[in-house]
């Protein structure tokens, strides 16, 4: 037996109609933010791909950057050592028989120094001296220091107004055989690069620069 009544007909068809009005905008909201959803993440992914692409492409061009500099530093030093080559081979370092241990002392030290250093090449207007200063004696060796100190003498100057010294070390070690040859070392003022003899070709920008440095200092200081 039905519990609804002839009566109530009228009434449950109006509230069938509205309750399916109602489900259908229910579903219709329902697809639409769905939708909304799939373009925001769709929006999103391809701002993503974009800014993935404009990242790898920044990354390979950085990285294209580096190799080229790269290649470009091991160009430089190839040419670099070519040319040191060539000039080596067309005028080699010069250098000098030095005494052995049993031969020496410090005045013929001060002698082969001086020798040494006329095979340097330089403007004749250089003039240089040679000096003994002292001998320290160092547990197993002995070290005998020297000072070869240049200058341009003019006939405005000629009394030494700036210089440039050359520091040289002659190593004797106490346990060395006599017919060993002695250990030569050499540096420039205010430089710390040790030089040793027939390894390097002398420059003589390396005295112009000494000497220039201190012509700027000097007229700088009010006397």
């Amino acid at each position: 037996m039905s519990c609804y009544s002839s009566r109530d007909g009228p009434y449950l068809e109006e509230w069938v109609h509205a309750h399916m009005r109602k489900r259908c905008l229910l579903e219709f909201l329902f697809c639409r933010q769905k939708k909304m959803v799939g373009t925001k993440r769709v929006t999103i992914q391809e701002k993503t791909d974009v800014t993935e692409s404009s990242r790898r492409q920044k990354t390979d061009t950085e990285d294209s950057s580096n190799v080229n500099e790269l290649a470009l530093e091991i160009v430089k030093r190839a040419i670099a050592a070519a040319i040191k080559f060539v000039e080596e081979t067309k005028n080699p370092i010069k250098n000098i028989q030095w005494l052995t241990h049993g031969e020496f002392t410090a005045e013929k030290g001060r002698r082969q120094i001086e020798k040494f250093v006329l095979t340097w090449e330089y403007q004749e207007r250089w003039v240089h001296h040679t000096q003994f200063i002292e001998r320290k004696d160092v547990v197993h060796s002995y070290y005998y220091l020297y000072c070869v100190r240049w200058s341009i003498p003019t006939a405005m100057r000629p009394m030494l107004q700036v210089s440039a010294s050359a520091y040289f070390t002659i190593k004797i070690t106490k346990n060395k055989p006599p017919d060993m040859p002695i250990e030569v070392s050499y540096v420039f003022e205010g430089h710390s690069l040790v030089h040793r003899p027939g390894m390097t070709r002398f420059r003589e920008k390396w005295l112009r620069d000494i000497t220039e440095a201190k012509s700027i200092l000097m007229e700088s200081i009010a006397f």
